[in-house]
């Protein structure tokens, strides 16, 4: 599937700004069912500085300054992505993977090798995801047991948190802390990924960010909205063995090809759209418009 994806930013500053500095992690990865056919980064006002390069992570981000007052910045990202997930390694294919249990999983995790020293990373508390408290070691551990293959134990916990947490857009922020996401049971994507990369971390696995889209379909005989879809979230477990896989807290399934990936990070801290400092007082206002569509 080909896809054309637009994600729009306006920032709209009450008194005016006369500097602004700003990081963007907006172009979509490059990797094996993902393919990157085409990507431009409009910026209104033309940045008088602008450089991208790849991050710790493997991610592209794009660093720019504008130095000139202005009272509005739109950033629009345009990307027309292909989307072919049958070319990827399929985790259901792989005995090894399917197989693999807890308990012989952190042995394989005390590995010297560069690949597992790659994802010990994620293994680590992250600024957002630090202090795992006991009740969600507690909420793993019904899912996660010794003997248990890690795959059938990351979709099970996978499938709680869809079941047992509500999504409500009003209940937190960017800067909720999970503890009480984990309490109150409510919140949107980026939460439900980090309380699941909290739940794997707390039980010696490694759990990773992942930050992209999702192609929403309108209901049967509704035409679909431009600006309807949104930025998305889930998590990815490392299983030994096999690498990383995938899964969906929010819709309850393992991505395949309507899930497009921008960036991997350790929680949403490190791959925000586009975060910055700007000189300014006064009341600022954000507007996003995200939009997916099949490519003509």
């Amino acid at each position: 599937m080909v896809f054309q994806l637009s994600h729009t930013t306006i920032y709209k500053y009450g008194n005016g700004v006369t500097f602004c500095h700003n990081i963007a992690t907006l172009k979509p990865l490059d990797f094996l069912g993902q393919s990157i056919l085409s990507y431009e980064l409009e910026i209104s006002p033309k940045p008088t500085e602008i450089s991208e390069r790849i991050d710790f992570f493997g991610n592209t981000i794009t660093r720019f300054s504008i130095q000139q007052y202005h009272e509005e910045l739109k950033v629009v990202a345009k990307t027309k992505v292909l989307r072919d997930s049958s070319l990827a390694p399929d985790i259901y294919k792989s005995t090894a993977g399917m197989a693999i249990t807890l308990e012989e999983a952190k042995k394989e995790m005390k590995s010297i090798s560069s690949e597992i020293l790659e994802v010990k990373q994620f293994l680590l508390e992250s600024i957002l995801i630090a202090k795992i408290t006991k009740n969600i070691k507690d909420y793993a551990l019904v899912s996660f047991k010794p003997k248990r293959p890690i795959f059938e134990s990351a979709l099970e916990l996978m499938q709680r948190i869809y079941i047992d947490f509500e999504f409500d857009a009003t209940a937190t922020n960017v800067a909720t802390p999970i503890q009480e996401v984990m309490e109150n049971k409510k919140g949107v994507c980026q939460d439900f990924a980090q309380i699941a990369i909290a739940c794997v971390r707390s039980i010696g696995l490694s759990a990773r960010y992942v930050s992209g889209y999702i192609e929403t379909l309108p209901p049967p005989g509704k035409e679909k909205l431009i600006g309807t879809d949104a930025s998305h979230a889930w998590f990815s477990v490392y299983i030994p063995k096999f690498g990383w896989v995938d899964f969906d807290p929010t819709n309850n399934q393992i991505p395949k090809d309507q899930h497009i990936i921008v960036a991997y990070g350790r929680d949403y801290y490190d791959v925000p759209p586009l975060k910055g400092v700007i000189y300014s007082s006064g009341e600022n206002k954000m507007k996003v418009e995200v939009d997916i569509r099949p490519a003509v």
